[in-house]
């Protein structure tokens, strides 16, 4: 059987992308087939797309580390054919042919059977960057409380960033947003953010080992000199989750914040989550986590639009959700 698929190619030292028809029985192994319905763009599928080795190893390759669908095949007694999935984070689009294709075969363990409340499309609305949020959301409400003060959200308008302002005033918490976008304000107002601070002014190097006290919480999803202003200005017993590092891998501060103020630094990776907690985030992505907004955070496109919208993303250029119809 013959499918289509967005395929990055290693040319003379240049990576050049195409949509072209595969064969399923030269997919990986794997005891799941899955029909792809939808995917969603994220910025490390950008970075395959352009040959990151740091993400890719080798070429040709089908991104897409999201994944929405119906299964076709399976050996394995969890799931059947009919059923409808999700498979975000482990390999997929990294080193597996992932998403950007119409079929994609993978380990059972890698495989979530679609909650009641969510629809395909409404999954990868979500997605992996959704899933970020609400694990990042999970993990804030065990150490901070909505009464504890202001939590701080970076890289707002951002995949991440833009769940994680809807699922943090969902659940109560007042939201400072901060970006570099200005035209986008109404955007994240509209998410529920009660405050916007300029990216420009937010990450302004400051040497003082500590900073005034102003915020309970925060959520980072950019790294570098704007994690460690929120560390510095975290009130005491505070705590602030982080899952990227598009601005910086180095954390320049002292200890003092942590041992002084007593606050916790937590680490965030959708990729490496364990297969046993999946289903219950999902389940809460489902039903009382789910965000009441999803039809103003996202953006459709299709294989032949991703070129552009890989671009945009690299450049920042992309608000919220960017999702892939597959053609069926």
């Amino acid at each position: 059987m013959q499918y289509k698929a967005f395929v990055v190619e290693e040319i003379d030292g240049k990576f050049v992308s195409s949509i072209k028809i595969l064969n399923i029985n030269d997919l990986p192994q794997g005891e799941v087939i899955v029909k792809v319905h939808y995917s969603s763009l994220n910025y490390k599928d950008a970075l395959s797309a352009t040959g990151n080795k740091g993400i890719t190893k080798s070429y040709p390759h089908t991104p897409g580390i999201d994944a929405a669908g119906v299964v076709v095949e399976s050996v394995s007694p969890l799931y059947n054919v009919g059923d409808e999935v999700i498979v975000t984070g482990y390999d997929l689009g990294m080193n597996t042919a992932g998403g950007f294709g119409e079929y994609i075969r993978v380990p059972a363990e890698w495989v979530v059977k679609l909650p009641a409340g969510l629809s395909l499309k409404e999954a990868m609305i979500i997605g992996t960057a959704g899933f970020t949020a609400a694990m990042s959301l999970s993990r804030l409400t065990e150490l901070v409380k909505p009464d504890d003060g202001k939590i701080v959200v970076t890289g707002a308008t951002g995949g991440v960033g833009s769940v994680a302002l809807t699922l943090l005033a969902q659940n109560g918490y007042q939201t400072v947003a901060v970006s570099g976008k200005e035209a986008e304000y109404p955007f994240l107002k509209q998410l529920g953010a009660s405050e916007i601070i300029s990216r420009e002014e937010f990450q302004r190097v400051e040497k003082r080992p500590m900073l005034s006290a102003q915020f309970a919480g925060g959520i980072d999803t950019v790294g570098g000199e704007a994690l460690v202003n929120i560390l510095k200005s975290l009130k005491p017993l505070g705590a602030v989750t982080t899952c990227g590092s598009v601005s910086s891998t180095q954390l320049n501060m002292t200890v003092f914040p942590f041992i002084l103020r007593g606050i916790s630094l937590i680490g965030i990776s959708a990729q490496n989550y364990p297969t046993r907690l999946r289903a219950g985030l999902w389940l809460n992505l489902a039903t009382k986590w789910k965000p009441d907004n999803l039809i103003n955070l996202y953006n459709e496109i299709t294989l032949e639009n991703l070129p552009e919208a890989i671009q945009n993303i690299l450049s920042g250029k992309l608000k919220g959700r960017t999702i892939v119809k597959m053609s069926l």
